[in-house]
């Protein structure tokens, strides 16, 4: 009886001691194995692993991939215009060993605080070397990348790698944007006050030709008119001319009827003329006295 009751504790106590000493890694997890806090054991595949109960312990790290958003970070890219970014990266631990001794106890938290440092001054770095407008573009592929390979070489110190590293958001500050509006709103009125300008321009040219286009007209048809009538003048002159030496006596009377006609006829009008005027020259001439 006594012996019973020495033998069943010892019994579960080897029994404990031999399940603790069995521990199962996950096809998610690495573990590690310490004793005494130094790195005895390393067991990456997925399975079954044995140490030492009470002396060694076991530390379990993700193998998947993980993500760290970085808080919102303010840069100056080439141009001066500030801007807002926010960024994530997608990275793994690789190298565990290098990984516990970098960041010892504090575990992966501590890792992506510092992770979190080494991309905030390489995206300073590489945003600070373009122009807002390559940042706010949309093809900024390149920037991603080059932020990604600087903070790589960084982060196998701490044992891991850096898979991909992405701009979410970039935005001017709020205390930016009243000044940028301001500066895009006069940059948009001085290329219309240019545009005006140039309309302007062009509707004077267009206006000093079509003014000089109808002097040319007028003055063309003027000269046309006036050649014209002269023309028709010398016609005129000729053809008299030419019934005055067919027939003299004849042109002298119709002249004298014409004027006649114009003096005293078609009006309720009065001329008062002495006998003996030379108007009358025709009719008391012979050839007027011949006719009657």
């Amino acid at each position: 009886m006594g012996r019973s009751a020495f033998l069943i504790p010892a019994l579960v106590a080897v029994i404990a001691a031999a399940l603790s000493s069995i521990f199962i890694v996950d096809e998610r997890q690495k573990v590690l194995v310490l004793q005494f806090g130094q790195i005895v054991k390393v067991q990456e595949e997925p399975g079954l692993g044995f140490k030492i109960p009470l002396i060694q312990e076991l530390v379990r790290y993700d193998d998947r991939i993980l993500s760290r958003d970085m808080t919102s970070l303010e840069v100056t890219p080439s141009d001066d215009r500030r801007l807002m970014v926010d960024a994530f990266a997608r990275y793994r631990i690789v190298d565990v060993e290098k990984f516990r001794q970098a960041v010892g106890a504090g575990g992966q938290e501590l890792a992506a605080n510092r992770l979190d440092s080494i991309l905030r001054a390489n995206t300073r770095e590489v945003l600070g070397s373009v122009t807002s407008n390559e940042v706010l573009s949309a093809d900024r592929a390149a920037l991603m990348l080059r932020i990604r390979n600087a903070a790589i070489d960084e982060a196998q110190d701490l044992g891991l790698q850096v898979i991909d590293v992405r701009l979410k958001r970039t935005d001017l500050p709020p205390s930016n944007l009243n000044a940028t509006y301001e500066r895009m709103k006069a940059e948009r009125e001085r290329e219309a006050a240019d545009e005006i300008a140039r309309g302007n321009e062009a509707a004077l040219r267009v206006r000093a030709l079509a003014d000089r286009t109808a002097v040319e007209l007028v003055s063309d048809a003027r000269r046309q008119s006036e050649i014209i009538r002269g023309e028709a003048d010398a016609k005129r002159n000729a053809t008299y001319a030419d019934a005055f030496g067919r027939d003299p006596e004849f042109f002298e009377f119709y002249r004298s009827m014409t004027a006649y006609v114009r003096a005293i006829g078609g009006g309720n009008g009065s001329i008062v003329v002495s006998p003996d005027s030379d108007f009358f020259n025709y009719l008391l001439s012979d050839q007027a006295k011949a006719t009657q």
